[in-house]
């Protein structure tokens, strides 16, 4: 099948790449392929051509027509994937959970299962009148994570 033998080759293309990674992968209509990588540290033009020829250059024309887009993920795209939560530490997070609580904080850690947020808040004195400010700081599953977002600070 004309899908098994991209996700094939695909595979085979980023096992010679461990810095790459793959975010999405999918054959739409008129056999359009569409493949978006990631990087442990970022993604050049050349990432996505190398991809694109590992393919391109090993399916046959003649057996199926086909169209190839390779990109990476954008500064918009969703966090999916541990790999990206790692490579994003020390950046701002918009996120939110399954459960709606919202998030906007700096993710200071990630391992095989959790991520870690860390942000200041006003919060009222335990005594008397005004306002303090304190630490926060918040463990989340990555099964818990609805949506997580870069926050672009320009």
């Amino acid at each position: 099948m004309f899908r098994d033998t991209v996700a094939d080759l695909l595979e085979k293309c980023l096992q010679k790449r461990p810095d790459l990674f793959l975010i999405d992968f999918e054959i739409i209509d008129g056999n359009t392929i569409r493949i978006v990588i990631d990087g442990d540290a970022g993604v050049l033009v050349e990432d996505c051509m190398y991809v694109s020829r590992a393919i391109e250059h090993n399916l046959d024309r003649e057996d199926h027509d086909f169209s190839l887009e390779v990109s990476s993920a954008g500064a918009n795209t969703p966090l999916t994937k541990e790999r990206q939560y790692k490579k994003h530490i020390g950046r701002t997070l918009k996120l939110v959970t399954f459960d709606k609580q919202k998030y906007e904080a700096v993710l200071t850690a990630s391992d095989k299962k959790h991520i870690v947020l860390e942000w200041k808040a006003r919060e009222p004195k335990p005594i008397g009148k005004g306002k303090v400010t304190v630490q926060k700081r918040a463990t989340i599953a990555y099964q818990d994570i609805e949506k997580a977002q870069i926050k672009l600070v320009f």
